[in-house]
């Protein structure tokens, strides 16, 4: 009896696993899907907006990559640099400004209104949020920038990263998808290794010191954390495709913006929903991954879907915040 029970079992199994990876599958193709379809119209919309306003001649971009190159005088290393280090980084600034800016003062309210884990960080602790920026800025000039350095040898003997022309927006968008896919397995499994008893409380531990995280927590980790998983799996991508400083750039600058949404602690309209990974931080044992592909897999996402954070996993399209249109059950007196 023991024998043919585990003969029914194992084929159950087996279904489910597959069903698991299917719906993964299904997800990771509606999550990058759609991202590349907003892209490809918010794109195209703009250029054609742009080379109506300017009178522009020839593709916009083409031109405006054109200019910049000749201003430098084709120093490949500058162009380089600049795409992959200086204007990635002020974005990174520009809009954690404005985060710290409302986690600081409380304003303006159509920010703080949609705070996630509303009685945190209202208003962050200053002395705690000195030593964040201390430590972010530690790894980006210590740590991003040597790794940039190493980078443009690679990319040089991949193709040619800084090249006058740039590729075609199809092949873009193909190298997206490839980047998305790739940093979602690379940081999962990291993430999931850094969290390892044995590895965590010496490194990762540092990351999770906030767990009502804020938007410039998302460059807050220790150094060896900071390289493989905050570093490396937006890296692989470009190098593997041998991609354009430009498309690098692009996709730098996304990684940046997406990681801080991730981290900023507020649900806005109109920008990706921040529950999943503000989930991990309140919890530390679920929602490891990205896009969540892999976390639906291995069922790393199980508490999670079975709380109102799930239902608030949306992007919110009103200006009503989630916390009261789906708010939390009441809590239950001891």
């Amino acid at each position: 009896m023991r024998k043919e029970a585990t003969a029914v079992s194992q084929p159950a199994q087996l279904h489910r696993v597959d069903g698991h990876l299917w719906d993964s599958v299904k997800k990771a193709t509606f999550v990058l899907g759609s991202g590349l379809f907003f892209f490809a119209a918010f794109r195209n919309s703009v250029t054609w907006h742009f080379q109506r306003f300017w009178g522009a001649s020839g593709d916009f971009w083409q031109t405006l990559w054109g200019m910049l190159y000749n201003y430098f005088g084709g120093n490949e290393w500058v162009l380089f640099f600049l795409g992959t280090m200086i204007i990635p980084t002020a974005v990174f600034w520009a809009f954690n400004g404005i985060l710290m800016f409302a986690d600081t003062t409380g304003k303006p309210s159509f920010i703080t209104r949609y705070r996630i884990q509303v009685d945190k960080n209202n208003p962050v602790d200053p002395a705690k949020l000195r030593q964040a920026v201390k430590k972010v800025l530690f790894n980006q000039l210590f740590l991003s920038v040597p790794m940039v350095i190493v980078m443009y040898p690679v990319m040089k003997w991949r193709g040619n990263p800084c090249g006058p022309e740039l590729p075609t927006f199809h092949w873009v968008l193909l190298e997206f998808f490839v980047f998305g896919l790739i940093e979602e397995v690379l940081f999962y499994y990291s993430h999931r290794l850094f969290h390892h008893p044995a590895i965590y409380r010496y490194v990762h531990k540092v990351h999770h010191e906030w767990t009502a995280p804020i938007g410039v927590v998302s460059l807050y980790a220790h150094p060896l954390e900071h390289i493989l998983a905050n570093m490396l799996p937006p890296i692989v991508g470009p190098v593997l495709m041998g991609s354009h400083v430009a498309t690098t750039m692009l996709w730098f600058c996304m990684a940046l913006l997406t990681t801080t949404i991730s981290h900023c602690g507020y649900h806005l309209p109109f920008l990706p929903s921040p529950e999943f990974h503000d989930f991990h931080h309140l919890k530390f044992n679920q929602c490891f991954g990205v896009l969540g592909v892999l976390d639906r897999l291995h069922g790393t996402d199980a508490i999670f879907k079975t709380t109102k954070a799930n239902e608030r996993h949306i992007l919110l399209l009103n200006f009503t915040p989630l916390s009261e249109s789906v708010p939390d059950p009441p809590k239950q007196k001891k």
